[in-house]
């Protein structure tokens, strides 16, 4: 027997012959091909999953092969899901892989094709990325059990997610990234995370984005009490893209709109923020850039501060041309990749000041031919689009210099722009180990031996396991009443969706698609109007919001009629039978951590008093009276109940009580 095929002996006499024989027909979706995922194919492959799904959209890096062992130098730039699945294949000869280079967003990934699954694993890199989101909602909505993982550093965890059973990744609020000032990131930025955030987030936008104004980003920082002056000359700034956005969108331009973003952004910008004297009273002032000095490297930057030091030599004594005037110029760095006598890749070495400018001029350039040949209408940073990660690396450079702060690598700006977190190939060997046991726990339905792992840095205990929680009740994916419904975008109007899916159900409802409104009760507008006219067609979910908030909310997955559905037959097929939405369950009442004060209250003489049902208002009407006998008087459950209520009986309008109760005297 060949290596290859009694590889799968171990895994038999540890599963045992029925579970080892079910491998061979489980479907399983593996989401990424990374770091976790080249690891995570390996097991799956070895431990004997018969048919598996990778997925993934990324292409390889250089920078990917110290740890993702798939890899090999000639393949990169190649899908690293087709050479993952093409490396792993000759493992086990009885594996099928699919590999799948796409985006798992893409609407042809639907809840059809995911229900198609018996498990789905999750090995994506960013902790807070909206395809994790996306994957945890469509396993809720499919009802397949779900795997989710991810590692920081020497840090890792592993959690298995089941509809109903355990809480999903959205049960629990996620940490979201750090965000700055406005004004920080417009005008005065200090470290290099700034001037990254500010092309990333905000100059993309402006040029290659949505046509917005950012009022309500500056309306939102002036509320909060920033700078009203500095406020007032970002909003001229602002109304000045209009120019160079149609300079960028002009299939006519000559190249020339990369110079005159440039200009705006570098140089006009720049010396509107200087005219502010106040602003720079403690703090050095930025540096206008000039085009043609930096293109001529005859251009310096003034430092009034000891600049930094590069290679353990000060830049102060250098500038553009070589000679030494006493003021700090762009960082130089030599052109070719050799740093010290050892050679530096491409993306980690530091650029100059006109090579940053030309990856500027170029990046635009391309973005710009991008936007002119009508393909899109908008372009969005991607960490692994080069266009875009060129754009910001040259531009949060650029910005960089003119403010004095330290420049970073592309490599850098990629890891910082992306949030990528530092991965160890350990780290992922063990995850992704810890990975296959739960979806094997999963298989068996094993339920009480689900835990959540932890990978953690205590030497005495590298590993803990923790119970699983129970679904979060105010949980707005995984407590949702799934449903999925088949149509004609084109034929079906949102009116026949909604009374189809509620029946006799006349309560009053809103109608979502993610976070636009689409119906409420007092607008019903685009209720006769198609699915496809409002942009919900296939891969989307329609949700449909009970008013009162005492149901579930019933989300609706929309998908395309089966092939054998007649033409000239309905437009849509409804579920059979129709969902049921849940009563939302209330939050547990907790008791009060502190035992009930003792009261001091004088206690009830023994004659008849009349106690007030209501305490009257100052031109309320006068209250109800209410008589009490004596035997009611002299219980001790009554009077508890009567001081708890707050009142206190005296014996007469001369007695004395504490000031700190309610009293009322009846005569």
């Amino acid at each position: 027997m060949s290596t290859a095929l009694g590889r799968t002996n171990h895994a038999k006499a540890i599963l045992g012959p029925e579970l080892h024989a079910r491998l061979s027909e489980t479907k399983v979706l593996l989401v990424g091909a990374g770091g976790i995922g080249c690891e995570l194919l390996k097991n799956v492959v070895l431990t004997g999953f018969g048919k598996i799904t990778l997925l993934d959209l990324d292409t390889i890096d250089l920078s990917n092969l110290n740890r993702q062992f798939l890899f090999r130098k000639k393949d990169v730039k190649q899908s690293k899901a087709l050479v993952a699945a093409h490396t792993a294949s000759p493992f086990n000869p009885n594996v099928q892989i699919t590999p799948i280079h796409g985006n798992i967003k893409e609407p042809q990934y639907d809840i059809e094709w995911f229900q198609g699954f018996d498990l789905v694993l999750n090995a994506l890199d960013n902790l807070g990325s909206d395809a994790r989101r996306h994957v945890n909602k469509m396993c809720m909505a499919a009802q397949v059990p779900l795997v989710e993982s991810g590692t920081a550093g020497y840090l890792g965890q592993v959690q298995p997610l089941v509809k109903d059973l355990t809480e999903c990744f959205d049960c629990i609020p996620k940490p979201t990234p750090k965000t700055f000032p406005v004004c920080t990131i417009r005008s005065t930025p200090s470290q290099p995370i700034h001037c990254i955030v500010w092309s990333k987030s905000y100059l993309m936008g402006q040029f290659f984005g949505q046509d917005e104004d950012a009022t309500e980003e500056l309306d939102e920082a002036e509320k909060q009490g920033e700078n009203a002056e500095e406020i007032a000359t970002l909003r001229r700034e602002a109304k000045g893209f209009s120019e160079v956005r149609a300079a960028i969108r002009d299939p006519n331009q000559d190249g020339s709109a990369a110079r005159q973003a440039f200009q705006k952004v570098f140089n006009n910008d720049i010396r509107n923020l200087l005219s502010m004297s106040d602003m720079w009273r403690h703090r050095d002032p930025p540096t206008p850039l000039d085009f043609d000095a930096i293109m001529n490297e005859t251009f310096v930057v003034a430092r009034s501060t000891a600049p930094p030091q590069v290679n353990g030599v000060s830049s102060a004594a250098v500038t553009t041309n070589g000679k030494t005037n006493g003021q700090h110029s762009a960082r130089p760095v030599a052109s070719t990749s050799a740093t010290n006598g050892r050679v530096a890749l491409k993306d980690q070495r530091k650029l100059t000041l006109k090579e940053n400018l030309e990856l500027f001029v170029s990046s635009v350039n391309s973005l710009s031919a991008r936007l002119a040949g009508g393909n899109v209408d908008t372009i969005e940073f991607d960490k692994d689009d080069d266009d875009t990660l060129d754009f910001v690396t040259a531009a949060s450079n650029l910005r960089s210099i003119a403010y004095g702060i330290e420049e970073k690598t592309r490599w850098e700006v990629k890891e910082m722009a992306g949030n990528i977190i530092p991965a160890i190939a350990t780290t992922n060997a063990i995850i992704s180990g810890l990975i296959v046991l739960q979806a094997l726990h999963l298989l068996r339905k094993s339920y009480d031996k689900l835990r959540n792992v932890h990978l953690q840095f205590k030497p005495t205990v590298p590993l803990s396991t923790i119970t699983l929680s129970k679904p979060n009740p105010a949980c707005g994916i995984c407590r949702d009443t799934y449903t999925k419904v088949q149509c004609d975008a084109t034929r079906t109007t949102l009116a026949d969706i909604v009374k189809g899916i509620l029946g006799d159900d006349e309560r009053e409802v809103s109608v979502y698609e993610d976070k636009r409104v689409l119906a409420d009760p007092d607008w019903d507008d685009n209720y006769e109007r198609t699915l496809e006219s409002l942009s919900v067609t296939r891969g989307k979910f329609l949700s449909i919001v009970d008013e009162d908030g005492d149901l579930s909310t019933i989300t609706i997955a929309i998908a395309d009629l089966p092939s054998t559905h007649p033409s000239s037959g309905s437009s849509l097929v409804l579920p059979d039978p129709l969902p049921k939405p849940t009563k939302k369950e209330k939050p547990p009442v907790v008791a009060p951590s502190t035992p009930p004060r003792t009261s001091l209250k004088r206690a009830a003489p023994d004659d008849d008093v009349v106690l007030l049902d209501e305490v009257p208002s100052a031109n309320g009407p006068p209250a109800k009276k209410q008589k009490l006998s004596q035997p009611e008087l002299a219980s001790p459950s009554k009077k508890r109940q009567l001081e708890e209520d707050g009142i206190v009986m005296l014996e007469g309008a001369n007695d004395k009580v504490d000031d700190e109760d309610d009293v009322i005297i009846i005569d």
